[in-house]
Order: structure tokens, then C-alpha cells, then sequence
């Protein structure tokens, strides 16, 4: 489906079932998630109000939700256990399953393990 910047526009919602903006063309009283969160905000259980387009060439067109603002709610504060239980699991994720050190640094799960193990992987297998 190639989309120009003008086919984004559908504010009644009949071509796409729900109103539709082109990118950075959302009227005031929408957002996306991380424009609500940097309010302090969340959607609250609402469903998506809106959603905004972005054209690509190539593959098929960028699309953000928006929320309505008069309906979202206040984020949830964090308690000491859910911050407890983040820190634990933050620090499992930096440990090095072949070294068993700290990497100072979270191992992403595509490596598996800290760059000085991998690195020494990589010598032994070259």
C-alpha cells in the first residue's frame, strides 16, 4: 500500500476505520505513549483514539497511535518492591554466564556473553 503524505489524511476515519493524521500533523488533545509518559501520564485502558502516518517508499507506511489526553491517567508510582525487583533483574542481566563477572554493562541477549569473553570466543574459533 503506497501511501503519499495526502492520502494520510482521514480525520473522519472512513478510509482506515479510525482517524488518521499524516506525521506530525496530530491536532491538539491526542498523543502517543512516550508524549503521555513524558507528561507523567498513561492511557489508562483507553483504546487507540487516532493514529498518525508516515509514507515510505519502499515498505509499508510508519504508523503511532495516539491517545486522547482528557482521558488518560496519572502514572503509577513506583512501590520499593517493583523497584527492588527491577534492580535484581537489572543486575542478573549483567552478569556473564561463561565468566560469571559483572560487565558493568547489560549483556544483550543476541551476544550471550560480555565482550572479553566474545572476544576471546571469536580468537579461538578463527
Amino acid at each position: 500500500m503506497r501511501l503519499s503524505l495526502a492520502d494520510c489524511f482521514d480525520p473522519t476515519g472512513d478510509r482506515f476505520g479510525i482517524p488518521t493524521f499524516p506525521w506530525r500533523y496530530a491536532p491538539e488533545g491526542y498523543a502517543t505513549r512516550r508524549q503521555l509518559r513524558a507528561r507523567g501520564l498513561r492511557p489508562g485502558g483507553q483504546h487507540v483514539a487516532a493514529q498518525l502516518l508516515r509514507p515510505r517508499r519502499s515498505r509499508e507506511p510508519l504508523t503511532a497511535h495516539l491517545y486522547l489526553l482528557d482521558r488518560a491517567k496519572p502514572v503509577r508510582p513506583m512501590t520499593p518492591a517493583k523497584t527492588a525487583a527491577l534492580a535484581k533483574a537489572n543486575a542478573a542481566q549483567r552478569i556473564c554466564p561463561n565468566c560469571r563477572r559483572d560487565a558493568g554493562y547489560r549483556i544483550p541477549c543476541s551476544r550471550g556473553m560480555c565482550g572479553t569473553c566474545l572476544h576471546i570466543e571469536e580468537q579461538r574459533t578463527a
